[in-house]
């Protein structure tokens, strides 16, 4: 059987990853706490709470080509093959310490092939191409097949985010300085997807409503209204807030699968609490 490796940035929620047999190697995220890893030291929910209330500005570090190198070790005892699917490389550097991992390990673990994607993709998009390739291990599919379905999800996803300020974007380099004191100024709500894969400002509403039906719209661009999808609500400790989503989704698409997921702390210290958005998927190209 393939094994599907990911990162911590997938935000996949544990039981989905103990189902799937998911091996996931963890972020690092720095601060006065010490350095945590991602979603293992400390529950997201804490951390969340500390952050709320901390001057302290944390930041993140991808995991090494070590970190992966003792993950496909895990894996290989597990199956006959791995699949290592990565958030986005333009904004981190996991995938680079992914692909070396592989080098490492062709000395290693001969006789286990080990194939590594960018999904240049964030968030639950990234953990849609996980998940379904880890369906597709399970059903059999060899490596060159759960790569080819990782592949497909991850380029036919679609992810939106938005949130009450722009602080945690311009404290973490996503947007201007300029940006960030103008959009505060006037009260508007960022709307935040993938341009060639970066995260990027792609509109911007004065209200969280009109923010959820603008994110709706624009997933409408990429999979197309009345589509058969499968849906990621995500959010930075705000479970009730995302559920907003739901009945603009439900207008818009049939939908078969809902998944909720709170972002990893990796995600969520660029964004901030408050955050919610979606990732969704056709359920077929």
């Amino acid at each position: 059987m393939v094994i599907v490796v990911t990162d911590s940035c997938a935000s996949i929620p544990p039981l989905m990853i103990a189902e799937l047999g998911i091996e996931v190697v963890p972020y690092h995220v720095h601060s006065t706490l010490g350095t945590l890893r991602d979603g293992v030291d400390m529950p997201p929910d804490e951390f969340y709470g500390w952050l709320k209330d901390t001057r302290d500005w944390p930041t993140t570090a991808n995991p090494s080509a070590g970190d992966y190198l003792e993950a496909y070790r895990r894996a290989a005892k597990r199956g006959e093959g791995v699949v290592a699917v990565s958030m986005t490389g333009a904004g981190s550097g996991g995938y680079q310490s992914a692909v070396l991992a592989s080098r490492l390990a062709e000395q290693e673990l001969p006789g286990v092939p080990i194939e590594v994607l960018d999904t240049r993709q964030v968030g639950l998009a990234h953990g849609w191409a996980v998940i379904q390739a880890a369906r597709a291990a399970l059903h059999g599919r060899d490596v060159p097949g759960v790569l080819d379905v990782a592949r497909n999800v991850a380029e036919r996803a679609f992810v939106g985010f938005t949130n009450d300020t722009l602080v945690y974007l311009q404290r973490g380099g996503r947007i201007g300085r300029m940006q960030g004191m103008m959009g505060n100024v006037l009260n508007i709500k960022p709307l935040i997807g993938m341009k060639a894969g970066m995260p990027s400002l792609l509109a911007v509403a004065r209200s969280r409503r009109h923010a959820y039906r603008r994110i709706v719209a624009l997933a409408q661009e990429v999979v197309p209204a009345g589509s058969t999808v499968r849906v990621a609500l995500m959010h930075v400790s705000a479970p009730e807030e995302v559920q907003q989503f739901r009945p603009l989704l439900e207008d818009a698409y049939a939908v078969i699968e809902w998944v909720e997921a709170q972002l990893s702390p990796a995600l969520g210290v660029h964004s901030g609490p408050g955050t919610v958005g979606i990732a969704l998927i056709a359920d077929k190209p």
